[in-house]
């Protein structure tokens, strides 16, 4: 417990803080004044004053907050403070302003990947026959586990997803795959059969298969800056798509919420297991966590970010901001449905690791015996 303790506060703090570093930047770079940036929340530990901003470093560290001059639309400013207020600049600044704190998310997710790329290289899964399931295709072409699948239809292939890609889509038509075996080689014809499988998202789906898993072998790849910032580009993007996906699925109903949504607690328990694994884990965790907090917050969701953006792009259409109370009725159904949401994964969370929570509550309470 006390790893995924430590484990969660540096992981939010990282996500949070550069996220409202983006707010902070952006609104600087549109004269937007910055009354308070704050690395934590709570009482005040030390900071200085610099110019009207208060650089602080506060008691709780988990994240940070930027509190802008006329944040509040319905706040009184003084006269000589008009040019600093974020609500009376252009709607376009604003919105600038407000998507600046996911982007950054991005960023951090870019970043990271660039540095594990870096660090480690790329790691390549080779076409090595793990498992070869009973009854299936491969079994009766006589694949063994240890074959090296070296080409498809006298195609060469180094990676194991080229394997699955040309397999699923071959419509059922039967393939000739080199293998290599014991410093031999060989032949084999294999007819895919349509399988029921799940896909990343756990949907429940139909595509060719042979019957075979990964060995698990990697090659590893040394990558100069140029590829290793391509590599994070390409990784980001994917996550980035994925995710959508996901929630659009969550949405129509073919994903289970109860399958899909962890909470605080599932956070806590995965930070503190890939914190023991290693430093590269627990990174690859904060850059995808930092780039599912970037996507979601541009949803069009008060009070998200891209609820924010959502008025300000209709405020720039129509010339004029969405009447108060329109704006306090969205903002009281977006805050019930996202605390709703908070409410519900939480209780899953709590039914996914009673065990733990019971244990660790045990072990509190028996600190006051």
């Amino acid at each position: 417990m006390g790893t995924s303790f430590f484990a969660i506060i540096i992981l939010l703090g990282v996500l949070i803080f550069f996220h409202e570093l983006g707010h902070f930047l952006v609104a600087r770079l549109f004269g937007v004044g910055v009354e308070t940036f704050s690395l934590g929340f709570g009482p005040k530990i030390l900071g200085k004053k610099i110019g009207i901003t208060d650089y602080r470093i506060s008691a709780i560290p988990l994240g940070g907050y930027v509190k802008m001059v006329g944040e509040d639309p319905d706040a009184e400013i003084d006269s000589e403070d008009i040019s600093l207020s974020f609500t009376h600049k252009h709607p376009l600044k604003r919105i600038c302003i407000v998507a600046a704190g996911p982007f950054f998310n991005i960023i951090l997710t870019i970043i990271i990947f660039f540095g594990i790329f870096m660090a480690t290289g790329s790691y390549i899964l080779k076409p090595s026959v793990g498992e070869v399931r009973a009854g299936s295709p491969a079994e009766g072409a006589g694949l063994q586990k240890g074959d090296l699948i070296t080409a498809i239809d006298n195609v060469s292939i180094s990676r194991w997803d080229e394997l699955t890609v040309i397999v699923s889509e071959s419509e059922g038509k039967a393939l000739k795959l080199s293998i290599s075996r014991d410093a031999a080689s060989l032949d084999v014809t294999i007819k895919p059969k349509l399988e029921a499988a799940k896909n990343m998202l756990g949907e429940e789906i139909q595509r060719y298969l042979i019957g075979i898993s990964p060995l698990g072998e990697f090659i590893t790849k040394d990558l100069n800056p140029f590829q290793a910032f391509w590599e994070s580009l390409k990784r980001t993007y994917e996550l980035s798509e994925l995710l959508i996906e996901f929630v659009v699925k969550l949405i129509q109903g073919k994903i289970s919420v109860k399958d899909a949504l962890g909470g605080p607690i599932m956070i806590a328990s995965i930070a503190g297991k890939q914190a023991k694994a290693g430093i590269i884990p627990f990174l690859f965790l904060i850059g995808f966590i930092s780039i599912n907090l970037a996507i979601l917050n541009f949803f069009p969701l008060p009070p998200l970010d891209g609820g924010h953006i959502l008025f300000f792009s209709i405020e720039t259409i129509i010339g004029k901001p969405v009447h108060l109370k329109v704006r306090e009725i969205i903002q009281m159904v977006g805050i019930f449905l996202l605390v709703t949401l908070m409410i519900y994964v939480i209780y899953s969370d709590i039914m996914r690791f009673d065990d733990v929570i019971v244990e660790y509550f045990r072990k509190v309470m028996g600190l006051f015996n």
